[in-house]
């Protein structure tokens, strides 16, 4: 296959109550490395805060220490939780990851949708879009070396700006995270990028795509160098990874997150409806043939974001599955 196409490897760093959590952290540095090993373009970390009923380490720490053995990979953190952050934590948080990573830090940001954090923070969800606006505005201006004013009831900032500096110029890439149709929209006029999600089916974000290059065209912008999309993945039997898949997705309805679907998508409580245009299982031939339908389908995206791993998921199960990717699957794909 030509080169056009990335691939990332989204680290799940979730785990079940009673593992030990430094363990499974050793595995997640042997997933890096391999994962560089193997020609993976991109490591990925998202970010959940009180994620009952799992364990979960902090993204910000794992990224920078992932850094160590990432070779020339590209690091992302998608997504950020922004409306919760300070945008100067945040723009340095941001310029310090760029930093370490020599220039290779992506920064995703998104709203999240769960109560609990926002609880946590002392955020209220009411007015969370207009404070993750903003903030995203903010930081995007302290990375390019603005000096900022502005003032809101949780940041005042008086002509500042930033000492410590990105690597990459004007700023590290933005991608925005986006679900809900407006939400489509917000990406192409804030972002760098739309970071597209991996709990839409394929219909639902062909359509969306198409809301996401007409409001471009609308803003005068070109599309992007970079379109992620991210996908569950596993080259293998459905009977080894579905019960790993239903403990993570029994938590994501838990958490409400088939509530922030677009009005033309649902998630089935049946496996196989649930999979169906969302999930990538089977051995190598027929991820390959998944794969293919959705380069011809959607041939703009450039960028497969692929989890791989489930909490409980065995580390074998995990390092196979990214082998046969990177072996028998990517090489056969045409774009």
């Amino acid at each position: 296959m030509t080169q056009d196409i990335r691939f990332g490897l989204l680290i799940s760093k979730q785990y079940p109550a009673g593992e030990i959590a430094h363990q499974r952290f050793q595995e997640h540095l042997e997933q890096v490395r391999v994962a560089r090993d193997l020609g993976f373009d991109t490591i990925v970390l998202g970010q959940h805060f009180l994620s009952e009923p799992f364990q979960e380490p902090q993204s910000i720490p794992l990224l920078a220490r992932f850094a160590a053995e990432s070779g020339e990979m590209r690091l992302a953190l998608s997504i950020v939780l922004t409306a919760l952050m300070n945008p100067v934590e945040m723009a340095e948080i941001g310029a310090t990851l760029d930093v370490i990573t020599g220039g290779r830090f992506i920064c995703g940001m998104g709203l999240g949708y769960r109560k609990e954090e926002y609880n946590a923070f002392g955020a209220p969800q009411e007015g969370r879009l207009h404070r993750f606006v903003e903030n995203v505005k903010v930081v995007q201006r302290l990375w390019e070396g603005e000096r900022v004013t502005f003032e809101s009831p949780y940041c005042r900032l008086e002509d500042v700006g930033l000492t410590l500096r990105p690597i990459q110029q004007p700023r590290p890439p933005v991608w925005l995270a986006a679900n809900a149709d407006p939400a489509v929209r917000r990406a192409a006029r804030l972002g760098d990028t739309w970071a597209m999600n991996p709990h839409n089916s394929l219909p639902a974000l062909k359509r969306q795509l198409g809301l996401y290059f007409d409001e471009l065209a609308s803003l005068g912008k070109p599309k992007p160098d970079d379109l992620p999309l991210r996908r569950e993945l596993y080259v293998g039997p459905v009977s080894e990874v579905r019960p790993y898949l239903d403990t993570k997705y029994d938590a994501y309805r838990q958490w409400g997150q088939d509530a922030a679907l677009p009005q033309d998508d649902h998630w089935a409580a049946e496996f196989d409806e649930l999979a169906k245009d969302r999930f990538i299982i089977g051995d190598a031939h027929a991820v390959r043939d998944e794969l293919q339908r959705y380069i011809e389908e959607m041939p703009d995206v450039n960028h497969f974001i692929f989890r791989t791993q489930y909490p409980g998921m065995p580390q074998e199960l995990i390092l196979r599955s990214m082998r046969l990717v990177a072996e028998e699957v990517r090489p056969y794909l045409k774009s």
